[in-house]
């Protein structure tokens, strides 16, 4: 059974790949065609894939493994939180912070420092500062919310990471990389589908194609989390 239909893929615009001249020559197995200098996506092969992502993060969803979603663009960034936070998967959505993974002793530090500053702002210790002082940690507050906010909860690097647009993100692709963590990718024609574990081709800029995809693979890990005996 296939995690989505290809009319479901269709209505999405999962198809609408890059213009041809910026195309990645390994994405060449998963085009289907050129219409008007626009690659388009071969749609069988993102059902073939996606479900194949599906089953994979459903069977380690069971198994315990945690999960790392990953996606700054400006389009992706409220899905990649609403799905993570859907299947409690921890996330990244606004900047990668190089040294995320590899470094990651260290941001576990400032992930400390965010909870401090979280609970001096919940308990009104904030307001007992002088204006000046107060203003300064706030603005320091948000700075760190809007980086490390989905990964509060993480305690150690994850045991799989789900990346939209890999070439953008390719700091954390190369991190994941020297960690050997798998890495599930929603990549697009301009991308490299050697440097992923499982490619999942599909237009990574459109709202609708980036929403159907994580959609599933969160429907997924949510399933194999409540399978847990």
């Amino acid at each position: 059974m296939t995690a989505v239909t290809l009319s479901e893929l269709l209505d999405a615009g999962v198809h609408f790949g890059h213009q041809a001249s910026r195309w990645n020559p390994k994405m060449f197995p998963y085009i289907y065609a050129e219409q008007n200098g626009i690659h388009v996506i071969d749609l069988i092969q993102t059902s073939r894939l996606l479900t194949y992502a599906h089953k994979y993060v459903q069977k380690n969803a069971r198994d315990n493994k945690t999960f790392l979603f990953i996606g700054t663009k400006r389009q992706a960034a409220n899905i990649i939180a609403e799905e993570a936070k859907k299947c409690g998967a921890f996330y990244v959505n606004n900047r990668w912070l190089g040294g995320m993974l590899t470094n990651w002793t260290t941001v576990q530090t400032r992930v400390a420092y965010l909870k401090e500053l979280d609970a001096k702002e919940e308990s009104g210790a904030l307001d007992l500062l002088p204006k000046k002082e107060a203003a300064l940690l706030r603005r320091e507050h948000e700075k760190l919310r809007q980086n490390l906010e989905g990964l509060k909860e993480m305690t150690q690097i994850p045991d799989i990471v789900v990346i939209i647009d890999p070439k953008r993100e390719n700091t954390a692709v190369l991190e994941c990389r020297k960690l050997g963590i798998p890495i599930i990718a929603i990549l697009d024609t301009n991308c490299d589908p050697n440097l992923v574990d499982i490619p999942i081709p599909a237009n990574d800029d459109a709202v609708k194609s980036i929403k159907l995809i994580l959609s599933k693979i969160a429907d997924g890990i949510t399933v194999g989390k409540n399978s847990i005996k």
